[in-house]
């Protein structure tokens, strides 16, 4: 996996108070801005699709994190069977009963050697790339906490019906504040609240969709790709870019010190097109931003735009890769012809590992891990 990279952000992509910059400044939980006596020990559960960045995050913990395992089992109607499943991978597995199953043929849910994370500070990572994935961990989320667990996290990277949010003509269900709600209702554990880690999320007004249940922290990946920014052999020839306002209000105070340029779309017609607003590209490795790409077709249009206006290479960054019916395979890397041919990096989180996998190893794809930032977001 040669094109999977985990970064440690450095002191001013956190809240350092000697060194850090108001226009820099990512929300994100420092490490070390936890004192050593306050960090604690956490059992990590989580959904087999984020199996590799839950190892990730375990790596990085300097020993507090642990993983723990849940055996993911599904009844011929294709619901989940979770009975006597949960167990601590660096234990020997429990024996097993027999699978059950009411009638009707619902799950009969059962959590053996339960007593063993009781008073212990327990999070599980969690994926809702598809509806049909997230009763089932809806399920064990709800569970835990009631297992008389000291403290519950719920770890989301990626929210994912975030651009669903606003409600533009009667009728239309704004489906972020449908899940925002599933989630707020997560059960109070022995030490209060669960805590929700969710990354980017699509808009920031967005976090007042949550109930007063959770305490909603909101972290980003922009501390990653700063590091990595840092590392290019072009380093002092960076410009960040924007494909339209939204993205520019969503990011922008955390590039106060780069040259910006920003995109806008205008209607011709039926299309949308995208075009200049301000800001030069000429000469300059341009790296365009954006909280979660689908079809990429902006982003596609806003490489051609910065070609034409004479950018040295084009680069894009988004924390979410979502990339709906393989759109991934749209995006080229760059030719002998620089910024005209595409791409010369597209950067990633590990936020979807169906995506993550299916780009490992392809250029112009780069995997900047969540790992580091997580680990960091379970000691509070």
């Amino acid at each position: 996996m040669s094109n999977h990279i985990l970064l440690k952000p450095s002191a001013v992509s956190g809240h350092d108070p000697e060194t850090s910059d108001y226009r820099i400044t990512a929300p994100n939980v420092g490490a070390m801005e936890v004192p050593e006596e306050l960090k604690r020990d956490c059992l990590l559960f989580y959904y087999p699709d984020c199996e590799q960045l839950a190892r990730r995050v375990a790596e990085c913990s300097e020993g507090k994190v642990e993983l723990a395992e849940i055996t993911w089992k599904r009844f011929a109607d294709g619901f989940p069977n979770l009975f006597s499943l949960l167990f601590f991978i660096m234990l020997p597995a429990p024996v097993f009963n027999h699978r059950r199953r009411f009638a009707d043929g619902f799950p009969n849910l059962f959590v053996k050697d339960a007593i063993r994370i009781r008073n212990r500070h327990v999070a599980f990572l969690a994926s809702f790339h598809k509806p049909s994935v997230i009763f089932e961990q809806i399920s064990i989320i709800y569970q835990l906490p009631r297992l008389f667990v000291g403290s519950f996290t719920l770890v989301l990277p990626y929210f994912p019906t975030g651009t669903a949010e606003r409600v533009e003509a009667e009728g239309d269900v704004a489906t972020a504040f449908t899940l925002a709600r599933i989630i707020s209702n997560i059960p109070l554990a022995r030490g209060g609240p669960a805590s929700v880690v969710i990354f980017d999320i699509h808009a920031l007004q967005e976090r007042f969709y949550f109930g007063d249940q959770v305490l909603p922290l909101f972290e980003s990946g922009i501390p990653l790709l700063r590091e990595r920014l840092r590392q290019l052999p072009d380093a002092s020839n960076i410009t960040i870019a924007y494909p339209d306002e939204g993205a520019w209000k969503r990011f922008h105070y955390q590039f106060g010190d780069y040259p910006e340029v920003i995109c806008t779309k205008v209607r011709d017609g039926d299309k949308r097109i995208v075009r200049l607003k301000e800001g030069t590209a000429r000469g300059r490795h341009v790296v365009i931003v954006d909280d979660l790409v689908q079809s990429g077709g902006t982003l596609i249009e806003c490489q051609k735009l910065l070609a034409t206006q004479g950018a040295a290479h084009v680069s894009a960054y988004v924390t979410h890769g979502v990339f709906p019916k393989e759109s991934w395979r749209r995006f080229e890397g760059e030719g002998s012809n620089g910024a005209a041919d595409g791409f010369k990096y597209f950067w990633i989180t590990d936020s979807c590992p169906a995506t993550v996998e299916a780009v490992t190893d392809r250029a112009p794809f780069e995997v900047l891990s969540l790992a580091q930032p997580i680990a960091a977001a379970l000691q509070i």
